[in-house]
């Protein structure tokens, strides 16, 4: 028994120092010291020893078990600090060599004009206001003062879900919502999208954005309508931008009027771009239709109020002089890297 010890010894610390991988040297500890290892085996053999001979070897059993044992441990330390020192030199890294650029994202250029817009409007004292794009008629139409038989209902020009629900067509429906729950006075904007049974071409969409404010107090005039869009297209296009206001019809506002906006391409002299006007038609605004004003529960006598509405595409066409809107919708890099 004790020959088979020393060979057993001597077989281990061999195998054990030739080890180059620690799975492998797991196997060679269960292989000498598990349940059913060699030393174990000779350990159940204890019983058929006499009693003077027990102790000796019992003694000796666990001085090989002890060798093999610590011949293992160190032996393990050594592979892990190999393993640690190989991803060591395999991950070092030159901090003298220029590094990989990464790729920035940027603003799309409608994302860009959409925050401009809402920072003039909260420094002038506007709230932003939200609301759903899938619209109750009732919201999108019928407070807003269009009747049934009005063109803009016509299925041709809106996305109809049922009978009674569509998708909005103008953020105009969120104001309603505003005056429903809000009481004057009212200064809010509402951005979003809108949707339109368009065919797509350089200037229309079946989907794009819309800014729409509205103002509701005592001793509103149209007055404070231009005086506030001055005010934004200044701040969107340069102090010696002007507008001009031309009479129109709108169902949710009297009086009503299409503001234009002077040519960036010949500062009000005429060209191919404004089709020689001067002006280049950019919103529609108007005060707010008394009619509208009492749906909403607000007392047309005491208060009164504009509302304007504004393209973003629109407004951002014109400033960064694009001429087809789908190239804001193609995703093209080559396009948006510009901005």
């Amino acid at each position: 028994m004790k020959k088979q010890l020393e060979k057993i010894e001597s077989l281990a610390r061999e195998e054990v120092l030739s080890c180059e991988d620690i799975k492998m040297l797991d196997s060679l500890r269960v292989k000498y010291l598990g349940k059913k290892g060699e030393v174990t085996a000779i350990l159940k053999q204890m019983g058929r020893l006499s009693a003077e001979e027990r102790p000796i070897m019992g003694q000796l059993a666990n001085k090989v078990r002890g060798d093999i044992e610590s011949t293992i441990s160190n032996k393990l330390k050594d592979l892990k600090q190999a393993e640690q020192d190989k991803a060591i030199r395999n991950e070092t890294i030159d901090i003298t060599l220029p590094g990989n650029a990464k790729q920035i994202g940027k603003l799309h250029p409608l994302t860009i004009v959409a925050n401009e817009i809402k920072e003039i409007f909260i420094g002038m004292g506007y709230n932003i206001a939200d609301g759903p794009e899938v619209e109750y008629d009732y919201y999108n139409f019928e407070a807003l003062n269009l009747p049934p038989d009005h063109p803009a209902r016509d299925t041709q020009d809106t996305f109809y879900i049922t009978d009674n629900i569509l998708l909005r067509t103008q953020t105009s429906s969120v104001q309603v919502h505003v005056m429903e729950n809000q009481k004057p006075p009212i200064r809010v904007i509402s951005p979003g999208r809108v949707y339109r049974s368009d065919a797509v071409d350089a200037t229309h969409s079946p989907l794009f954005n819309q800014i729409e404010g509205l103002v509701i107090d005592k001793g509103i005039t149209m007055a404070d309508l231009k005086g506030t869009l001055e005010m934004l297209m200044k701040r969107l296009y340069g102090d010696d931008c002007k507008i001009r206001l031309r009479p129109h019809h709108f169902p949710f506002t009297e009086p009503s009027a299409e503001v234009d906006v002077m040519c960036f391409n010949c500062h009000g002299e005429g060209c191919r771009v404004c089709k020689n006007e001067g002006y280049i038609e950019l919103l529609g605004a108007g005060m707010v239709h008394p009619k509208v004003l009492e749906g909403c529960g607000i007392d047309s006598e005491v208060y009164s109020g504009f509302a304007f509405g504004l393209g973003l595409e629109r407004i951002a066409m014109r400033r960064y002089n694009i001429n087809d809107m789908r190239l804001l919708y193609e995703n093209d890099l080559r396009f948006l890297e510009q901005f």
